[in-house]
C-alpha cells in the first residue's frame, strides 16, 4: 500500500528520538501566550474575555475559513506532577512517543490538504485544522475540549459575551474511548460534532447521552458479537479473558460476555487493568495468564495497544504455557505490538486495510527517499486501516460543511467562504451524509455508527523469522445472518501449529451420552453419562437423551433407535420343534393305541375295559396332543381363540372318558353283590349320556367365554423392554380360570373314585391305572398354576403346552400302556380266565 509523498514527508519535520514534545514548523504555529494579568489592578472593559488557566499550544495547526479540530494520543505517557496545593500547578508534561498516533494525525492533516485541493468538494474554501495531543490522558482531554471552544488568545474583545469564540466546526478523534466519552460531554453541549476514528466503545451509541457523537469505525457491540461467533467457529467453550480498565475495555468486554454467553462459550477468568495501575496489578493478572493449572488455552484480549504492551512486557519476563491470543481491533494490527514473539499465531479483528491515492508534491520530497530504511509504525503504511478510518471522518466532516455552504446550480457548485453557518448546521448535515470515497461507502446510521467490516488477521512468522500481519477472513455484519463469516486462507495457531488447538473444559460427549453440569462450575464443565436405558443421543454433547418409541429400542451404543425384535414361540426355533415332536408324537401314540386296541377289540382285556369309552378316551387324547400344535407360532384372533377352547374341550372329554370308565369299574364290582341292580343305571346309554353332559358344560362355558370377552393377540411391551413378545390375552381372566377350575373339579372327581376303586379284587384293576394318571394329571396342573403365572413372554406359552402334554403322556401311559403291553408281549394273560382269578 502507498500514501501520498506529502503525507510520507512529514516526517522530517520532527524530531521522532526526542521523549519530549513535538516540533512543528514555525509558520504552521501560532504562539502560545501566558495568562496576562493587570498589573495596575484596574477592573477590564466588559467587552474583553480572558482565558482561565494557560492555553495548551496545539502540535499542529492552519487557519482556514473553517477550522476542524483533532486530538491524538500523540504520547502515551504523562509525568505525574506532585501538587502541594500552594501554587498553580504545573501543566501536563508527555512523554514516549506513539508513532501510530503520530501517523494518525498525519493524515487528518494529508485529508484536509487534500479537500483543500479539490474543486469538487468545498470549491474555493480553506480548511484549517487544530490538532492536539491529549497525551492518552482524560484530564488532558478534556482540557483540549475546552481549549477546542476558544481561540488561542489570552485576551481577546468579544460582543456581547465570551462563549463560542474561536470555536472549531467539528472534531477529529479520539483514538481512545474514554478520553472520547469526556470530550463529546463537554462539545456536546455547544452542539459541535465528534467524529471519531478509534473509539469503539458501544456505550457512545447511547444518541440520549452523546448526541453529537459520530465515529467511521464500527462499535465494540459488532465487534463483541464477532469475536463470539469466531470463537464458537473453532469450537473453543473454555477462555480466559483481560481487558482494559476504562470505558473501551470494560464495556467491550461486557458486550463480549453476553455474546459469548448466548454462544453457549464459557469464562475461566475474567481480568482488568490498565497501564496506570501498580506494577503488582499487572504482575497478578500476568499470573493469572500463566498459571499452569489453568485449562484455558484461549486468551481474548479487549484492551488497547498502550495497556496490552505493559501485560505482555510483564509476561514476557517469565515465559507462561502456551497460549492463543485473540485481540481486539485496538491492538491486534498495531506494529510495535509483534515484537512479542511468543504471541504468534494471534488472530483478531482489524479495520479493513485501504489505500489512499498517491499525489505528487515536490516541494517536499524529491523522490529518492527510500521509506523501506525506516523502521518505524510511523512510516509503515503497508496496512493504512486506521488511517482510512480519519481519513473518512475528515472527508465526512467536509461533506457535512459543504451541504450547510454550498449550493449545486447548473451542474456547478458555488460555496462562499462568507456564509456565516454554525457547529449545529454542521452536526445536522453530519446524520445525512452518503458518499463514497476511494470505494468506501461513508454514512451513519441513526446512532452515528458505519456499518460494521472487519478482516480478521493472523500473525504469521515470516522467512526472516519477523512476525507479520496477514489476512485470512473477514466479517460483515450487513450480510444474512450465518453468512457474514468466512475464511479464505489456513491459519497459523499458536506455537506454529497448523491444526486448530482445543481450549474445553471438559471434552466432547460422544453419542450414546448426556452432560451433566458439575456442581459448583460454569456450563461448559460436565461429565458424561451413558444415557439410560431405552434412551438415545445421535448428537455430540447432546443436553439430554431421547426416548425411543414403543415399537423401538436402543442399538448397544444407545445412539440410534432400531425396532424391537419380536419374539413368540415359532416353529422355527428347537423349543417349539421339541413341543411340536412331542405334540405330533403323541397324538401318533394315540392313533397306534388304538389301531392295537382295534385289532385285538376281540380279546378279553380290550372287552373288559369298556371298548367304547377307550376309543372314545383314544380319540380325545389325540385331540389333547394335536391342540398343543394350536399354542406354536405367531398369535392371530382365531388361534387365540381356538387353543384355549379347544384345550378345555378336549380335556374335558377326556376327563369324562376316565371319570365314566372309573364309575363303570367301581359299579362293576358292587353289581356282583347279591340282590344288586345297580349297572342298569351305568348301561353304555348312561355312560354316553355322562360324557356328553360333562362336555356340554365345558362347551357352554365356552361359548359364553367367546361372547363376553374372548381372547385376542396383543403386543407386549412391559415384560421385556428391548423386546416385544406376541402372545394372547385372555380377554376374560374368569372365563380362562372357569375352564381351568371345571377340569380340575372333575378331575378330583375321578381321582377320588379311583382311589375308592384301587383296593377291588381283580388281577388286572383298571382304577390303579387310572389312580396313577389322575395323580400325574393333578400334580402337573397344580404346578402348572405358578409356572405360568411367573414365567414371562413366550415360556408362557411353553409352559401351558408342556403342562397339555405331561397331562396328556401320563393318561396314555398309564392306562393303556400296561394293556398295549398284555396284548402285544404277554398274550398268555389276554384271557377271561386269568382276568377273573382272584386270590
Amino acid at each position: 500500500m502507498e500514501i501520498s509523498v506529502l503525507f510520507l514527508c512529514f516526517i522530517s519535520l520532527f524530531d521522532l528520538n526526542s521523549p519530549g514534545d513535538l516540533k512543528a514548523p514555525e509558520n504552521s504555529l501560532k504562539q502560545q501566550v501566558g495568562p496576562r494579568e493587570d498589573t495596575t489592578g484596574a477592573t477590564a472593559p466588559s467587552d474583553i474575555c480572558r482565558l482561565q488557566g494557560s492555553a495548551r499550544l496545539p502540535a499542529f495547526s492552519k487557519d482556514g475559513d473553517f477550522v476542524i479540530g483533532g486530538v491524538f494520543s500523540i504520547h502515551h505517557y504523562k509525568v505525574t506532577v506532585n501538587h502541594n496545593y500552594t501554587t498553580m500547578p504545573e501543566p501536563f508534561r508527555c512523554r514516549v512517543i506513539d508513532h501510530r498516533e503520530l501517523r494518525l494525525s498525519h493524515a487528518m492533516v494529508f485529508a484536509i490538504e487534500e479537500i483543500n485541493n479539490s474543486t469538487e468538494l468545498l470549491p474555493g474554501i480553506k480548511l484549517g485544522y487544530q490538532i492536539h495531543d491529549s497525551c492518552a490522558a482524560v484530564p488532558v482531554a478534556v482540557h483540549v475540549a475546552f481549549q477546542l471552544l476558544n481561540s488561542l488568545d489570552p485576551v481577546f474583545v468579544t460582543g456581547d459575551n465570551c462563549s463560542q469564540s474561536g470555536m472549531v466546526m467539528a472534531v477529529v478523534g479520539e483514538s481512545g474511548s474514554t478520553p472520547s466519552i469526556s470530550i463529546s460531554r463537554v462539545i456536546g453541549s455547544f452542539d459541535i460534532p465528534l467524529v471519531s476514528h478509534f473509539a469503539t466503545c458501544a456505550c457512545l451509541s447511547d444518541k440520549q447521552k452523546y448526541p453529537s457523537f459520530f465515529r467511521t469505525i464500527p462499535s465494540d457491540q459488532f465487534q463483541a458479537d464477532a469475536l463470539a461467533k469466531l470463537i464458537k467457529h473453532f469450537g473453543w467453550t473454555w477462555i480466559g479473558t483481560v481487558c482494559s480498565d476504562s470505558d473501551y475495555g470494560n464495556n467491550g468486554m461486557a458486550a463480549f460476555l453476553h455474546a459469548a454467553q448466548k454462544e453457549g462459550i464459557c469464562v475461566e477468568y475474567s481480568e482488568s487493568f490498565y497501564r496506570s495501575h501498580p506494577h503488582s496489578r499487572i504482575k497478578r493478572v500476568a499470573d493469572v495468564i500463566r498459571r499452569s493449572g489453568s485449562t484455558a488455552l484461549i486468551v481474548v484480549a479487549f484492551t488497547t495497544s498502550g495497556d496490552l504492551r505493559i501485560l505482555l512486557e510483564e509476561l514476557s519476563h517469565e515465559p507462561s504455557p502456551p497460549r492463543q491470543w485473540i485481540g481486539s481491533e485496538s491492538w491486534v494490527t498495531d506494529s510495535e505490538m509483534l515484537r512479542f514473539s511468543f504471541c504468534a499465531g494471534t488472530i483478531g479483528f482489524a479495520i479493513q486495510r485501504s489505500v489512499i491515492p498517491v499525489a505528487s508534491s515536490p516541494r517536499m520530497c524529491d523522490g529518492s527517499e527510500d521509506i523501506m530504511t525506516l523502521q518505524s509504525p510511523y512510516t509503515d503504511t503497508s496496512e493504512l486501516r486506521i488511517s482510512n478510518m480519519v481519513y473518512k471522518a475528515v472527508y465526512a466532516i467536509a461533506h457535512a460543511i459543504h451541504n450547510a455552504v454550498c449550493q449545486d446550480t447548473n451542474a456547478t457548485t458555488r460555496c462562499s467562504k462568507f456564509t456565516t453557518i454554525n457547529p449545529k448546521q454542521v452536526l445536522a448535515q453530519l446524520k445525512t451524509v452518503n458518499f463514497s470515497q476511494n470505494g468506501y461507502a461513508v454514512s451513519f446510521d441513526a446512532n452515528g455508527d458505519p456499518v460494521a467490516s472487519y478482516e480478521l488477521v493472523n500473525w504469521k512468522k515470516s522467512g526472516s523469522g519477523s512476525i507479520e500481519v496477514v489476512p485470512v477472513g473477514y466479517y460483515d455484519a450487513s450480510l444474512p445472518e450465518g453468512q457474514e463469516f468466512r475464511i479464505f486462507r489456513d491459519i497459523t495457531w499458536v506455537d506454529g501449529r497448523k491444526q486448530v488447538p482445543v481450549s474445553v473444559c471438559s471434552d466432547s460427549c460422544p453419542q450414546g451420552t448426556r452432560k451433566v453440569l458439575q456442581k459448583g462450575k460454569p456450563i461448559c464443565c460436565y461429565d458424561c453419562v451413558q444415557c439410560p436405558e431405552g434412551e438415545i443421543s445421535n448428537v455430540t454433547d447432546s443436553p439430554e437423551c431421547i426416548p425411543c418409541l414403543d415399537d423401538f429400542w436402543p442399538n448397544p451404543e444407545r445412539n440410534a433407535c432400531f425396532l424391537k425384535p419380536v419374539e413368540f414361540l415359532s416353529f422355527n426355533e428347537v423349543l417349539g420343534i421339541i413341543l411340536a415332536v412331542f405334540s405330533v408324537g403323541g397324538a401318533c401314540l394315540a392313533v397306534i393305541t388304538a389301531a392295537v386296541f382295534f385289532h385285538h377289540r376281540a380279546s378279553p382285556i380290550v372287552r373288559a375295559n369298556n371298548s367304547e369309552l377307550s376309543f372314545l378316551l383314544l380319540f380325545s387324547l389325540t385331540l389333547c396332543f394335536l391342540c398343543s400344535l394350536t399354542f406354536i407360532g405367531a398369535p392371530s384372533q382365531l388361534s387365540c381363540m381356538l387353543r384355549h377352547t379347544a384345550f378345555g374341550i378336549t380335556f374335558v372329554l377326556c376327563i369324562s372318558c376316565v371319570l365314566g370308565k372309573t364309575v363303570v369299574v367301581l359299579m362293576a364290582f358292587r353289581a356282583t353283590l347279591p340282590g344288586s341292580n345297580v349297572m342298569k343305571w351305568f348301561g353304555p346309554p348312561q355312560q354316553r349320556m355322562t360324557v356328553v353332559t360333562f362336555t356340554s358344560i365345558q362347551v357352554l362355558i365356552c361359548i359364553v367365554w367367546l361372547v363376553v370377552n374372548p381372547p385376542f393377540p396383543v403386543r407386549n411391551l412391559t415384560t421385556y423392554k428391548e423386546r416385544i413378545i406376541l402372545e394372547c390375552a385372555l380377554g376374560s381372566s374368569v372365563g380362562f380360570w372357569a375352564v381351568l377350575g371345571y377340569i380340575g373339579l372333575l378331575a378330583a372327581v375321578c381321582l377320588v373314585l379311583a382311589v375308592l376303586a384301587r383296593k377291588l379284587p381283580d388281577n388286572f384293576n383298571e382304577a390303579k391305572m387310572i389312580t396313577f394318571s389322575m395323580l400325574i394329571f393333578c400334580a402337573v396342573w397344580i404346578t402348572f398354576i405358578p409356572a405360568y403365572v411367573s414365567s414371562p413372554g413366550k415360556f408362557t406359552v411353553a409352559v401351558e403346552i408342556f403342562a397339555i402334554l405331561a397331562s396328556s403322556f401320563g393318561l396314555i401311559l398309564c392306562i393303556f400302556a400296561p394293556k398295549c403291553f398284555i396284548i402285544l408281549f404277554k398274550p398268555e394273560k389276554n384271557s377271561k380266565k386269568h382276568l377273573m382269578n382272584k386270590k
